[in-house]
């Protein structure tokens, strides 16, 4: 993960665009992989760890009401988590993750491994993704992580493409 995150920070760079993490089940393993590469500082603005519905709230402006119609583990929820890690940052790219990692927590409707994902940037659309995620706890989180890594790379791509 160490050469993505390396090539996140590049894209980034050479965008003149900072990145903040809205992060809830990988509990700041973003962030860590991302401030692993040195010189990060140059394009890593901030990292939310917002495990707490309560914490969504408070750092990120999540609505009660689409947590109590949605749960934290869904797109409504992670869409929301991206635009405040946006609000509440210098950053332009903002990325976040709710999930189920287990081994325990899940439902018939989300079991555990079940993730979503949104991407974002500040003067253009958010994009958000789920995904099912196989393995035990340690295994579902470093897969999140580097999905979510990827989708930053794949978001910073598209920028290019349009540009």
């Amino acid at each position: 993960m160490d050469v993505l995150a390396a090539q996140i920070g590049g894209l980034l760079k050479s965008h003149g665009l900072m990145l903040a993490t809205a992060e809830s089940c990988t509990g700041g393993g973003v962030a860590q992989v991302i401030t692993d590469v040195a010189g990060s500082s140059a394009w890593f603005e901030r990292g939310f760890v917002t495990y707490s519905n309560l914490s969504k709230q408070q750092m990120l402006g999540v609505s009660e009401d689409t947590l109590q119609r949605h749960g934290a583990v869904s797109e409504a929820v992670v869409r929301e988590m991206a635009a405040g890690a946006l609000r509440h940052s210098g950053a332009q790219v903002a990325l976040a993750v709710s999930g189920i990692a287990g081994p325990d927590g899940g439902t018939p409707d989300k079991p555990v491994g079940t993730v979503w994902f949104a991407w974002a940037l500040r003067d253009g659309p958010v994009v958000s993704r789920m995904r099912r995620l196989g393995g035990n706890r340690a295994e579902v989180r470093v897969k999140a992580v580097r999905i979510a890594l990827q989708g930053v790379v794949e978001l910073l791509g598209q920028r290019t493409e349009t540009a």
